[in-house]
């Protein structure tokens, strides 16, 4: 492999100034700069990563940890992640938990290891405040997409209570009385938050607990919410309305409602979570609640690049929440 000497030799200058080039170029003139450029592209030089951090101490990589990289939302997040790490010189390592408590730890380990620069967590549970296994190897850590005391940890989330709140209303003002929640699985306070918003529009609309028909689903993907639809449609009475905790249970139950020969928004309004690219895109198009994750992914990086910021010896861990919008669209216009 092609060494620092090497490059030295063919730009006929020293190491060390070949080091100035590649960490400290302000104090190198214009001239030998290029001349140390076209040495490395001549022999194909790859700085050494792993030599530079043993030597700082640190890395210049930002760790992102989601529970589904399958999800199109956690993927908006990771865009507005990496366009705010970007700017300042940094790359982000995206790793997928899978909404296993086990893997989350092993990752964060993991993150430990490499002495990440700082970390941006999507937390399957925040029992334990798993990112303080960070903060003990002193490593800057920011939780994205759920709110957390400011005394822990900076946080940047969307408010889902009311998120949930104007998916009910919304649905109520259509006329439906009897509403099902396709939810995620229990431990996810995003799912928790999302039913509390719906149950209080049904409480504010004066009609009875069982007004809200649960459909528990395991996972948070396709596959799960036309497994959800299957047993939603088999209901009876069955509902005349589905509010899902995001889009992809929505999809798939909007997927067993055709088959099923199930009229979508006649039979049977559908209201997602997340408004990611495929609702609008959906045969028929999918009302949803939009959960802004460029702007969470963005305020959350630039939050940790504050945190981390050396002279920001001052800094005091705050909480962002945005707040949700929702979209209609044509899975729940009012029927006729």
């Amino acid at each position: 492999m092609v060494g620092i000497k090497e490059v030295a030799r063919e730009a006929g200058v020293s190491v060390g100034t070949v080091s100035n080039v590649l960490n400290r170029p302000e104090r190198v003139s214009d001239q030998v700069r290029a001349r140390v450029h076209a040495a490395i592209d001549a022999l194909g030089y790859v700085r050494s990563e792993s030599a530079r951090q043993l030597r700082a101490g640190t890395s210049r990589m930002l760790g992102l940890l989601v529970m589904d990289t399958g999800n199109p939302f956690f993927a908006a997040l990771a865009r507005g992640t990496e366009e705010v790490a970007a700017r300042a010189g940094l790359g982000v390592m995206v790793c997928n938990s899978g909404e296993d408590a086990a893997a989350e730890r092993a990752y964060l380990s993991l993150f430990a290891e490499q002495r990440l620069r700082g970390a941006l967590l999507a937390p399957v549970e925040t029992d334990g405040a798993p990112w303080e296994a960070l903060r003990r190897q002193n490593i800057p850590c920011v939780v994205v997409d759920r709110a957390v005391s400011t005394e822990q940890a900076c946080s940047v989330a969307a408010d889902d209570v009311l998120g949930g709140l104007l998916a009910g209303r919304h649905l109520l003002d259509a006329g439906h009385r009897r509403i099902a929640y396709v939810r995620g699985p229990d431990h996810l306070q995003q799912v928790r938050d999302r039913r509390t918003g719906l149950a209080r529009a049904l409480e504010e609309a004066g009609l009875p607990r069982d007004a809200l028909v649960e459909i528990p689903a395991q996972r948070m993907d396709v596959p799960a919410g036309r497994d959800a639809g299957a047993r939603l449609l088999g209901l009876a009475p069955r509902p005349t309305a589905a509010f899902c905790a995001n889009d992809l249970l929505a999809l798939g139950l909007l997927q067993t409602a055709f088959g099923a020969g199930v009229a979508v928004p006649e039979d049977l309004a559908v209201v997602g979570y997340d408004d990611i690219e495929f609702a609008e895109a959906s045969l028929i198009p999918l009302t949803s609640v939009r959960h802004p994750a460029d702007a969470i992914g963005r305020l959350a990086a630039e939050m940790l690049l504050e945190e981390i910021e050396p002279a920001r010896e001052d800094h005091r861990h705050r909480g962002i929440v945005l707040r949700p919008e929702l979209v209609v669209r044509r899975s729940s216009l009012p029927r006729s």
